[in-house]
């Protein structure tokens, strides 16, 4: 999508760690938990909207993403929605939740307080891992 642009919301509350099979790569800024958030390169808002091919993609990326969570950063759960109740640009969250973090066993939203920013040396090596694992090409 040529005049592809993320929602300001978006931009504010996230690190933009690069491009992963036609979406945006997203990382909240609030290191508490490893709170990831996948935004296709579309028009639409809904996933039921996605054309079938673009869905697919999307859902190999969230599963891709999701299995390097819960490995790579040792998650008990991960959790995967796309709400957009408050930022209407189609948008998939994939979350890393581990027994015990910061707002277990609640929901992230609405029970995420503020916690530790991400350093640039935390954001390289994030960036660094996902190129390797899954195809990241860094911002």
């Amino acid at each position: 999508m040529k005049d592809f642009a993320l929602h300001p919301r978006l931009r504010a509350d996230c690190h933009v760690l690069g491009s992963l099979a036609g979406c945006e790569l997203l990382l909240n800024r609030n290191a508490s938990l490893p709170w990831f958030i996948l935004v296709p390169h579309t028009a639409a808002t809904e996933l039921h909207d996605l054309e079938p091919e673009l869905r697919a993609v999307l859902d190999r990326a969230g599963d891709n993403l999701a299995r390097w969570i819960k490995d790579r950063l040792a998650c008990d759960k991960v959790n995967v929605a796309a709400i957009g109740n408050l930022v209407p640009q189609l948008h998939l969250h994939v979350v890393g939740r581990r027994i015990g973090d910061a707002c277990w066993p609640q929901p992230v939203w609405g029970h995420l307080r503020a916690g530790p920013a991400y350093g640039a040396p935390e954001l390289a090596a994030l960036q660094s891992d996902l190129t390797a694992a899954v195809g990241l090409v860094a911002a």
